[in-house]
Order: C-alpha cells, then sequence, then structure tokens
C-alpha cells in the first residue's frame, strides 16, 4: 500500500533536505577539499609569481619587484649562485623553509644548482610547522638561480577561526532553514488545505462553500477559479436535475391519469359508439404525447452525451420550411394562425435532414406557443456569399435580457409555476441547441420585451467535414 503523506509534511521534507544538501555542498567546499583547492591556487600563483621575477631579472625595476613580491605574498624567495645566497626574505615570512636549518632542502638546492638543469620542482615537509611544502627553482642566468617556495597547506589561524565560525553557521543556518521550511510549507499548503476540505464538503452537496482561494501564487488561485467554476456547474446541473424530474413526472402524470381515467371509463360504464370513439382518440392522443416525451427526453440524452453524429447530405431547405409549416396548418385552420415565410427561391445545403427538420419544427413550435394576440410566426431566410442566416420569430412579450442565455435550458421557465405549452415537452429547446452544435452552426436569440422574439441561426454554404 503506498505510503501517503500531508502536502504540508513533504514541502517541508523538500525544503529541509534542499537547504541540507546546500550546506553539505558548502561543508565539502570549505572543510575537506580546502586544502585541496589551497594546494591548486598556491601552485597556480607560484608559477606565476616565479615567471614575473624570471622575466624582469636585470631589469632596473627587478629590486622593486623583489619588494612587492616578498610585501604582497607569503612566498619565501631565494636568488644564489654556487657560493652563496645573493638575495632572500625567508627571515620575513611565516612558513618559509630556511635552508641552513633543514639539510634535505640545502642538498637539492646544491644538486640542482650543480646539474645545469633549467628548473626543479620538489614537495617536502617543512619540519618547523610539520605541513607540505611546494619549492620551485629555475635558472636566471650561467652562475645565479631563483628558488621560491610556499606552504601547500593553510597554516594563518585565520583559516581555523573561519573553519569554526562555518561550523557555528551551519548549525545556525539548519534551525533557520527549519523554521523557514515550515513557514512555507504551512503558507503552500494552506489555501490547498482548505480547497480540499471545500471539495469534500461539494463532494457531500453542499453549495454554501467558497472555493476563493487567499493566495497570491496564480496556479492556486486558478485552481480555485476552476473549482468555484466547477460547483456553480454542478449545482446548474443539480438544479436543472431536479426541475428534470418535476417536469418530466408532471408531464408523465397527467397523460397517465387522463388514459387510465378513459380506459376506465371504457371499461366500467356502457358508452355509445360515438363517445367510444371519443374516448379512444383521447387516448391515443395522450399515447402520442407519451411518446414525442420519451423520445425527446431520449435524443436529447443521446446528444448531449455525444453518442449522436450528424448524417449530411444536400437538402433544400426551402422546401424542407414549406414541408415543416404544412403540418402547422391546423393552427391556421382552427386558431387562425399566421405563417409568414418570405423565401420562395430553392437553397441547396448540406446537412442532417432528420435534426435540421427537428430544429426547424421546435423552433416553429416554441413561436406558436409564445406569439402575440394577432398569432403571427415569421419565418425569414437571408442568402450571403458563405452562409444562410435563417430566422423564426414571433411577436410575444418577449425574454428580459438577463434570461435570454436561460432560455436553451431544459423545461427552463422565466416563472418557477410550471406552466403547459400548447405544443412540445419542454425540452425541444435543449434538442435544438445540441443539434447546433453538432452541426457547428453558430446560433443565436434576440428580443425585447413586449416586441417579440426571434431565434436565428446560420447554415454555412460550405460544411467543413
Amino acid at each position: 500500500m503506498k505510503n501517503n503523506k500531508r502536502l504540508i509534511l513533504k514541502i517541508f521534507l523538500y525544503l529541509s533536505i534542499f537547504s541540507l544538501l546546500i550546506l553539505f555542498f558548502l561543508w565539502i567546499l570549505q572543510i575537506l577539499l580546502l586544502n585541496n583547492y589551497y594546494e591548486y591556487y598556491k601552485t597556480n600563483e607560484l608559477t606565476n609569481t616565479l615567471n614575473l621575477i624570471k622575466n624582469n631579472y636585470n631589469k632596473d625595476n627587478f629590486n622593486s619587484i623583489l619588494e612587492e613580491v616578498a610585501y604582497n605574498t607569503d612566498f619565501c624567495v631565494e636568488i644564489m649562485n654556487e657560493d652563496s645566497t645573493i638575495y632572500s626574505n625567508i627571515q620575513n615570512n611565516k612558513g618559509c623553509i630556511d635552508p641552513n636549518n633543514n639539510i634535505n632542502v640545502f642538498k637539492e638546492k646544491k644538486n640542482f644548482i650543480e646539474s645545469n638543469e633549467k628548473s626543479f620542482k620538489l614537495k617536502i615537509t617543512n619540519p618547523r610547522f610539520n605541513n607540505l611544502t611546494l619549492l620551485y627553482g629555475t635558472k636566471l642566468d650561467d652562475n645565479n638561480y631563483l628558488f621560491v617556495n610556499t606552504s601547500l597547506e593553510p597554516i594563518d589561524t585565520t583559516i581555523n577561526v573561519l573553519k569554526n565560525q562555518f561550523i557555528i553557521v551551519s548549525i545556525i543556518v539548519i534551525i533557520l532553514a527549519m523554521f523557514v521550511a515550515y513557514y512555507m510549507s504551512k503558507s503552500l499548503s494552506k489555501p490547498i488545505t482548505k480547497l480540499t476540505k471545500a471539495a469534500k464538503e461539494l463532494s457531500n452537496g453542499n453549495y454554501n462553500i467558497d472555493f476563493n482561494a487567499e493566495s497570491d501564487i496564480l496556479e492556486i488561485k486558478e485552481l480555485g477559479n476552476s473549482l468555484e467554476y466547477a460547483k456553480n456547474e454542478i449545482k446548474k446541473t443539480d438544479e436543472t436535475r431536479r426541475d428534470l424530474l418535476s417536469n418530466v413526472s408532471h408531464d408523465l402524470k397527467t397523460p397517465l391519469t387522463m388514459i387510465k381515467a378513459y380506459a376506465e371509463m371504457e371499461r366500467d360504464l356502457e358508452v355509445s359508439k360515438e363517445k367510444h370513439e371519443n374516448n379512444m382518440n383521447i387516448i391515443i392522443e395522450e399515447v402520442d404525447r407519451l411518446t414525442i416525451l420519451v423520445n425527446d427526453i431520449l435524443n436529447l440524452s443521446k446528444l448531449e452525451s455525444n453518442m449522436d453524429t450528424i448524417n449530411l447530405e444536400t437538402i433544400d431547405l426551402t422546401g424542407l420550411i414549406n414541408t415543416i409549416l404544412n403540418r402547422f396548418k391546423i393552427f391556421q385552420y382552427t386558431k387562425n394562425y399566421e405563417f409568414i415565410f418570405n423565401y420562395e427561391k430553392p437553397l441547396i445545403i448540406e446537412a442532417d435532414k432528420q435534426k435540421l427538420e427537428q430544429v426547424i419544427y421546435n423552433l416553429i413550435g416554441n413561436a406558436v406557443n409564445y406569439t402575440g394576440d394577432d398569432h403571427k410566426v415569421y419565418i425569414n431566410v437571408f442568402e450571403n456569399k458563405k452562409d444562410i442566416r435563417v430566422e423564426i420569430k414571433d411577436t410575444g412579450k418577449g425574454i428580459k435580457k438577463e434570461e435570454i442565455n436561460k432560455v436553451w435550458d431544459k423545461y427552463y421557465k422565466s416563472e418557477k409555476k410550471y406552466k403547459r405549452n400548447t405544443i412540445g415537452t419542454g425540452i425541444g429547446l435543449s434538442i435544438v441547441k445540441n443539434i447546433f452544435i453538432l452541426h457547428k452552426f453558430k446560433y443565436g436569440i434576440e428580443s425585447k420585451e413586449n416586441n417579440g422574439t426571434t431565434f436565428w441561426f446560420i447554415i454555412p454554404k460550405k460544411i467543413k467535414r
């Protein structure tokens, strides 16, 4: 089983380990590798000094060069010939090997002078301080030789002070790092912990929570905003689900009640043939209404689940609209509705005929339900170079601006109280919206209060396959 750790603990551990690693590398460089680095540095510096003296030999400023080396460095400089020492600063510099007190060094120098070699190098332990010393020698001319030596190990008390100081500083830094790591881990994890608790509340169905993270970290703010958006969408979906169940139950209950009542009447009462036919027609109409409702719910479910696909085919838009308008002639004859279609020229488009037919039928049906007392419904078609705009307009009371986008929701009503439409099931516009999305059609609503509503959509002349 995987060992899960709290976020605050993981951040604390990572920051602490990071701080310790930095101190570890500093410890290696400052304590363990100090002598190695010191040797490398002094070797290079010794070589440069040796070349400086050699290059200025026999020049007017040679003496000043020697004085400058003696003053600015801790190098021990000797200029000798076969008989004696011409120049030496050994007595002035700490850590120098005195050849008078070290027979081995004296012999090495003599051997070099007698060997007629141009240069030599020697590492030797200085018995005076028991430290490793580097001795360089080079031939200046036929008679004179230059020797420079320096300690390869830091023997100054300042080095020891710095080492001890570094140990103390390391302890203080470790303690401070722990406090800083704890503070940072707590600061970073606090808003995330808050979001986690709020998410748990959301999973329990509590929508009265706030995901706005009190943090100046962009990613945490974006996470909080995303969760806040998700909460609102889940809340909206949950409310829609409850409304859908309520409204569908209402739609199912009414026809079922009527079917049962008329069926019982047929069973229990002796009715005339005319009455019998009337009862059967009512039962059939209610069954048809149930069928439409169930089919609409299934269609909407398929569309919203992206289970449905479109079957593009070439169709005549004008002919399709006229065919659909023929179905609404019953309203023209019985209730004096007037359907005004202003386009007669054939318009050939590519679309899913069945779904586009459902769109136009639902939009005209919606206009029938909500048009004004003049009972007029307008179907306008405008052809452009690249597309075709279709409008279905009623003359009703219109829709408030803040409610326009909600019209596409299932069973949305401007009033909470449920009201049965003249025709339709209450989810027709949701089906229309999903068909538009499936076709990638642009669509929208234009409405003013007391001045009617226009539903429009645009069909591209060339569909991107």
